[in-house]
């Protein structure tokens, strides 16, 4: 087992490998916490990709071009305890925080079986969660705070309420595991396949002398033991399989999906415009859809870990944790429920609003013209129709030149009618910017360096609505049955 060490480095009291009892087992935490034995206020997060990993060393090109792009990031900090998804504790714990990094079951110092935000996980963040609201050195008052992974796992535990959490902010984090993270209309995701083999099982418990070290500390960010490679490969979800084996939305999928009717703490909800499937719908369902009365949404572009991690970022994130984990009358209360970085092709313009999707908002139908390629709010006489060969070539339908200054913020949903030679068929669809030259206006995104204005997908067999839950610019698919096509 880790054997816990505790030290003083650069002005904060470090308690490295801490044990977490939780029903079965142990997991594997390092506290960063102010030197002074006084009770603080607790940030938390939780993720599979090992707490001791240095964002410098396991995501060097990312790293290298957010402290190029935006050295603010190392002010007051040194970086050496950057890591990925999780904040700074150099720039919180003088803040008065503690920070509270836990390695989930299966990877970096934490023993078990790796299973992607199962029920157990979430438990054993409730413990977690419960574990730290109780310490000498906490207030009794946790909060959350991470992006991704470290976000998502927010909205599951907030909604079984533990006492201890009073207030979360999922970065650009999923809500729904199915639409969000493995399937986008139906269609199953590359996603997590890819993902796993890198970010994962590469820091998976047990990997022994090969794995990465803690450069601040010496240990091997996997944990002391070495674990046999065959014994590692059981532990170790193999997720392709699954997402084949559970092609429809069933139970699988609904328990690891947040029920976010429960969620009542105050909720600081921030997405990305950028990362359509993952990294967008799901802060923006969430913010709609949790029960608290104590609600923001904040909306940023540019890559998924930037925003987290700039000025801009940590000074919304101060605020609302200052605000609810310190009782600071600092205004936010104030702040408007909805906080947009509205995206232009000359960068950003921050502006406040009081709802989503925007009151005001113009609902403006257009219609395909097939017979000409326009895309226009008249309807178009007649039937139509226009075809291309799958896989080989597209349609694309344009507007005529805009005569003057146009804002898209919202959701968007398009109707088609459609015939295939085959019983299925998978649509992908692209809303495009163009310039005055006809050149592309392409954005930096959460997944994209040069991304279209936004996207989406359906797969044919799982075209079916709910009724109940679909509004006219959102449809839902429930995705829990298949309606093939008769070719």
């Amino acid at each position: 087992m880790t054997e816990q060490l505790s030290e003083v480095r650069d002005g904060m009291r470090i308690d490295w490998d801490v044990i977490i009892p939780v029903e079965d087992g142990h997991l594997v935490a390092d506290v960063f916490r102010p030197d002074d034995d006084q009770p603080h206020p607790v940030l938390l997060a939780a993720g599979p990709y090992a707490k001791g990993l240095a964002f410098a060393d396991g995501y060097s090109h990312q790293w290298t071009s957010l402290v190029r792009d935006h050295p603010e990031v190392l002010d007051g900090s040194t970086g050496s305890y950057q890591v990925w998804e999780y904040p700074d504790p150099e720039r919180w714990v003088p803040h008065g925080y503690v920070c509270v990094r836990v390695d989930t079951r299966g990877t970096g110092a934490s023993p078990g079986e790796v299973d992607f935000f199962s029920s157990q996980e979430t438990r054993d963040l409730f413990t977690c969660v419960e574990w730290a609201g109780t310490q000498p050195w906490s207030s009794g008052k946790v909060g959350m705070l991470g992006i991704s992974y470290l976000a998502s796992n927010q909205w599951q535990v907030a909604a079984l309420r533990p006492p201890h959490l009073v207030a979360i902010c999922p970065w650009e984090g999923a809500s729904d595991y199915y639409r969000e993270y493995t399937h986008h209309g139906g269609i199953t995701s590359e996603f997590m396949p890819s993902w796993m083999p890198y970010q994962v099982a590469t820091v998976q418990h047990g990997r022994g002398e090969g794995a990465p070290v803690n450069p601040v500390n010496g240990r091997r960010v996997t944990g002391p033991e070495t674990v046999d490679e065959a014994e590692r490969a059981k532990k170790l979800i193999e997720i392709g399989g699954v997402l084949n084996a559970h092609p429809l939305c069933d139970t699988y999928y609904r328990d690891r999906s947040a029920d976010l009717s429960k969620i009542t703490v105050p909720t600081l909800s921030s997405a990305n415009w950028g990362g359509m499937g993952l990294h967008s719908r799901g802060n923006f369902e969430a913010f709609t859809e949790v029960a608290s009365d104590q609600k923001w949404l904040e909306v940023h572009g540019l890559e998924h870990w930037t925003e987290f991690y700039t000025n801009y970022g940590l000074e919304v994130q101060r605020r609302f944790f200052d605000r609810f984990l310190k009782d600071a009358d600092n205004g936010w209360d104030r702040t408007a429920r909805v906080q947009l970085k509205v995206r232009t092709p000359e960068g950003f313009i921050r502006r406040d609003e009081h709802e989503w999707p925007l009151a005001r908002t113009r609902w403006t139908r257009l219609y395909l013209d097939l017979a000409s390629g326009g895309l226009a709010e008249a309807e178009p006489r007649g039937s139509a129709q226009a075809s291309f060969a799958a896989r080989h070539n597209t349609l694309m339908f344009r507007t005529s030149p805009l005569a003057e200054p146009s804002e898209i913020t919202g959701p968007a949903a398009l109707k088609l009618f459609v015939s295939s030679s085959t019983n299925d068929a998978d649509l992908f669809i692209t809303m495009h910017l163009f310039d005055p030259d006809g050149e592309e206006v392409l954005f930096t995104t959460a997944f994209e360096p040069r991304a279209p204005l936004t996207q989406g997908w359906l797969r044919m067999s799982h075209r079916a609505l709910d009724p109940q839950r679909s509004l006219p610019y959102r449809p839902w698919h429930p995705h829990d049955r298949l309606e093939t096509l008769e070719p």
